[in-house]
């Protein structure tokens, strides 16, 4: 295990000592574990992250429904005739 030295506001000590006496824990002890839950918690923060991006930024739009439109835009797939092959026969 490693140690480390951190300056921390004395109002979070404060906290800090708070919680590990009412835990019945050290402070370090209560310490590793913020720690071991900020990470874990950083960890499950891939592409979950993003969901609710637009709201969380004010935006009123459904995401769907813009999606939707967009694709709108696209030309029907179907009325592209596929190019033929040639079969040559050699």
């Amino acid at each position: 295990m490693a140690r480390f030295l951190v300056d921390i506001p004395e109002e979070d000590i404060n906290r800090l000592d708070s919680i590990a006496r009412a835990e019945g824990k050290s402070r370090a002890a209560v310490l590793r574990e913020a720690v071991a839950e900020y990470l874990a918690a950083e960890s499950k923060q891939g592409f979950e992250r993003y969901f609710g991006l637009w709201e969380r930024y004010g935006s009123t739009v459904d995401g769907l429904d813009y999606e939707r439109k967009l694709r709108g835009e696209w030309p029907d797939v179907g009325a592209f005739d596929p190019p033929h092959k040639k079969n040559d026969a050699a």
